[in-house]
C-alpha cells in the first residue's frame, strides 16, 4: 500500500520542542499510510539523541547549516506520499490534524496547499496564523495573528499556505519546483504559494485542522523579531517581489514597494532593528541576479491579473483588520 502523506519537520536546535511534535502526531488517529520524517539541520543541542529514540520517524542529517528551505527540500526528495505535510519543530497537534488536513485538499481538485489553523501555544485563546496574504506594498503578513480562537471558522481561499503546519500536493511541486533555497529561511512559503498561484492553482484554509505554535523558538529564541530574522525577511521581502513579478507589473508596482520598504524601515528603527533591516534589503538589491526569476508565459496572463487584485484587496484588508474590524 502506497504513502498517503509524508510528514516532514526540519529541526534545529529543538531539544525542547521536538519530542512533544513527534508525540503528538504519533497519537493521530489516521496513521495508516503515514511517513515521518525528522531533517536535522546540524543541531548542537540533544536533538539527535531525542528523535533517535523514536524508531518510527526517519532521520535525514545535514552536515551543515542548510536552513529551512533546504532542509525541507531534503526532506521531500526523500519522502513517497502524494501530499507533503510540513510541521514546525515547535507545533503540537490535535489528534485528526493529518487525516482533517489531508481530507480537505483531497476534495479540492485545484488545490495546491492547505494552512491549518494555528493557535498560539501559550495562549491558547488566540490565533496565530490562519494563512498568509501578501499585499501591494511586499508585506507578507499572518491572517488571523491574536484574534479570538473562535474567529476565522470558515474555509477560504488565502494567498499562501503557512509552511509550519500546511500540507501540498506533490503533482503541483513536481511540476512548480521545490522551496527556493536561496531564501535559506522565512517568505519561502510565501514564494511557493505565489507560484502555485501563477500556474492556476489555489492556497486555502483549514479551519477544522487544529495544531499549535510556540513560534520562532530556533531563530529568535521565541520572541517575535531578532537582528536575524529582520534582515532575512528584508531580504527575502526583495527576492520574492522580484522573483515573482514580471517586468511590467514589477515597474508598474515598484513606487508601492518603495513606500511598503519605507514604512517597514520606519518602523524597525523605531523598534531598534532599523540597521539589520537596512543591511537585508540592500543585500537582496545587491543579489538579484542570483535570483530565480519565475518566467513569464502568456497562459498565465489571467492568473497574474488575478493576483493583482488579491495584492491590492489585501492592503485595505491588512488596515481593517489592525483597526479590529
Amino acid at each position: 500500500m502506497g504513502i498517503d502523506v509524508s510528514i516532514i519537520i526540519p529541526n534545529f536546535n529543538g531539544e525542547k520542542y521536538i519530542a512533544n511534535c513527534i508525540n503528538s502526531l504519533l497519537a493521530q488517529c489516521y496513521n495508516e499510510s503515514l511517513e515521518i520524517i525528522v531533517v536535522d539541520d546540524c543541531s548542537s543541542d540533544k536533538s539527535l539523541e531525542i528523535i533517535k529514540k523514536f524508531h518510527q520517524v526517519k532521520l535525514i542529517e545535514n552536515q551543515e547549516n542548510y536552513g529551512f528551505a533546504k532542509s525541507v527540500n531534503r526532506g521531500i526528495c526523500a519522502s513517497k506520499g502524494k501530499f507533503c505535510l510540513l510541521l514546525n519543530n515547535d507545533v503540537v497537534v490535535e489528534p485528526e490534524f493529518v487525516h482533517l488536513l489531508y481530507k480537505h485538499i483531497l476534495k479540492r481538485r485545484n488545490a495546491f496547499s492547505v494552512s491549518s489553523k494555528m493557535v498560539r501555544y501559550y495562549e491558547r485563546d488566540k490565533l496565530d496564523d490562519t494563512g498568509d496574504f501578501y499585499n501591494i506594498f511586499g508585506w507578507a503578513y499572518k491572517r488571523g495573528d491574536g484574534k479570538d480562537i473562535e474567529s476565522y471558522e470558515e474555509s477560504t481561499q488565502v494567498f499562501s499556505t503557512c509552511a509550519g503546519a500546511g500540507i501540498y500536493r506533490r503533482s503541483v511541486l513536481n511540476e512548480i519546483g521545490l522551496f527556493d533555497e536561496s531564501f535559506f529561511a522565512y517568505l519561502e512559503d510565501v514564494d511557493l504559494s505565489y507560484r502555485g498561484l501563477i500556474n492556476g492553482y489555489s492556497n486555502y484554509y483549514a479551519p477544522e485542522a487544529v495544531c499549535y505554535h510556540i513560534g520562532s523558538a530556533t531563530t529568535a529564541d521565541g520572541q517575535k523579531y531578532s537582528p536575524f530574522k529582520v534582515k532575512i525577511s528584508a531580504r527575502n521581502n526583495v527576492y520574492l517581489a522580484y522573483k515573482n513579478m514580471p517586468l511590467l507589473q514589477l515597474l508598474l508596482n515598484s513606487p508601492f514597494l518603495m513606500v511598503g520598504f519605507l514604512i517597514k524601515w520606519a518602523r524597525f528603527s523605531a523598534g531598534g532593528y532599523g540597521k539589520p533591516y537596512l543591511e537585508g534589503v540592500k543585500e537582496g538589491f545587491k543579489n538579484l541576479n542570483h535570483v530565480n526569476k519565475v518566467k513569464f508565459r502568456p497562459k498565465n496572463l489571467l492568473n497574474y491579473l488575478r493576483i493583482e487584485g488579491q495584492m491590492i484587496m489585501n492592503l485595505p484588508r491588512q488596515v481593517l483588520v489592525k483597526l479590529g474590524k
